[in-house]
């Protein structure tokens, strides 16, 4: 099965972009399709990672591989003092089939750059390139390539390796692909803007018999259906209305054959909050809840929580600067400041924490979603991308 391709743009006919960059615009999507021809999942992007160090060496970068893995760091200086502005994209593809008939299409079965991470390290890598030719900007700019964002922790574990120790960074700053959204315009939303998420497992113990004796049984499947309704009433009835939260439980794997009632079963799943507190409250009653229904239907039930994303906090100043440093690329009337909550989670937060900064979307053509089989990136977004970032180093980097 094959999806339909989805349209594209020129970015000239919509939106500006710097001279240079777009006259090395072609030069872009060649690299990004090469990228998607060879995905690589969360720490094992060694392909990615040497072609991004070559590539930034070859420019004159200072280039530190290994940084959290796979992770590769670049540090550029301007030709006048100056703050330290980090910049920050994403290497991973995901583990996910390709459906889409490109000429270019993914190369490894099983895994597919369905989230737009080829463009996000295409677009920071235009922006090194275009920043080590002029070299006219003041202070340090340092890109920073990180692996593994698809829920494996790749953030967490460049910040252990002593990301910003090692590369001080004054601002931070990164962008998202956004299909759906109108080509060309960037989005920020200032405060929390994208949700902090946990996973969870849970095992159910119980006794099996024969399909037909069930009363022999503690039928850990009619357990975990209970259990799954009374989660479901952690947020309506635990969190206030104006907190938002998800709880979902995205498996249940029980049971072997038509006539046996198992010993156990397992459930599995996420949870999404816009405050640590709520995530806590959360994770609280769900340890209640599963205690309870061991004792009720006396068999154990263990409840494995962890977090995996922080919420995403833009710092209310940064992104009124990321704000104006992208009217200058692409026109006031193509930005605008977000006031919707995302559900979905990016692991740019960790960094966030510890930087201020700011992270934002640019729309482009399609309407296919990401992480859908049949996602396509827009290519004519690269340059446009790799401008915003050349842009806010060089207006970041000699603010006072």
């Amino acid at each position: 099965m094959t999806y339909c391709r989805q349209s594209t743009f020129k970015p000239e006919t919509l939106v500006p972009t710097l001279p240079r960059i777009a006259a090395f615009a072609d030069d872009l999507t060649a690299l990004r399709r090469d990228f998607h021809r060879h995905p690589e999942i969360g720490f094992a992007e060694h392909r990615t990672s040497a072609r991004v160090a070559e590539l930034l060496e070859s420019w004159g970068i200072t280039v530190t591989r290994g940084l959290g893995g796979t992770g590769v760091v670049g540090v550029l200086e301007g030709n006048r003092p100056g703050r330290s502005i980090g910049l920050r994209a994403d290497m991973d593809a995901l583990p996910m089939e390709e459906m889409t008939n490109l000429p270019y299409a993914s190369q490894t079965p099983g895994v597919f750059h369905g989230c737009g991470h080829d463009g996000h390290t295409t677009i920071l890598l235009g922006a090194a390139r275009y920043l080590a030719e002029t070299r006219d900007f003041a202070g340090r700019a340092v890109f920073i390539f990180q692996p593994a964002e698809e829920g494996l922790g790749g953030a967490r574990a460049m910040i252990r390796d002593g990301l910003f120790e090692r590369f001080p960074c004054d601002e931070l700053y990164g962008l998202h692909n956004a299909p759906g959204q109108r080509p060309g315009t960037i989005g920020v939303k200032p405060g929390a803007a994208m949700a902090g998420a946990d996973f969870f497992d849970i095992t159910i113990a119980g006794r099996g018999s024969h399909g037909a004796n069930p009363q022999d049984s503690t039928d850990p499947i009619v357990i975990g259906a209970g259990l799954i309704k009374e989660l479901q009433g952690i947020v309506a009835r635990n969190v206030a209305p104006t907190r938002p939260a998800v709880l979902s439980v995205t498996k249940f794997n029980a049971g072997s054959a038509y006539n046996v009632i198992p010993d156990s079963a397992g459930l599995s799943g996420t949870v999404r909050y816009f405050d640590d507190a709520t995530g806590r409250l959360i994770a609280e009653r769900m340890t209640q809840i599963c205690a309870g229904f061991a004792t009720a239907h006396a068999c154990e039930i263990g409840l494995k929580i962890w977090n995996v994303f922080d919420v995403l906090m833009n710092d209310p100043v940064r992104t009124s600067d990321m704000l104006a440093c992208a009217a200058g690329v692409v026109g006031a009337e193509n930005t605008f400041e977000k006031t919707d909550l995302q559900m979905g989670s990016e692991d740019m937060a960790d960094m966030l924490r510890l930087v201020p900064g700011a992270y934002c979307t640019l729309g482009h053509g399609g309407t296919v979603p990401l992480h859908n089989p049949g996602f396509i990136f827009d290519d004519a977004i690269l340059p446009v991308g790799a401008s915003l970032f050349a842009r806010l180093v060089e207006t970041r980097g000699a603010a006072q």
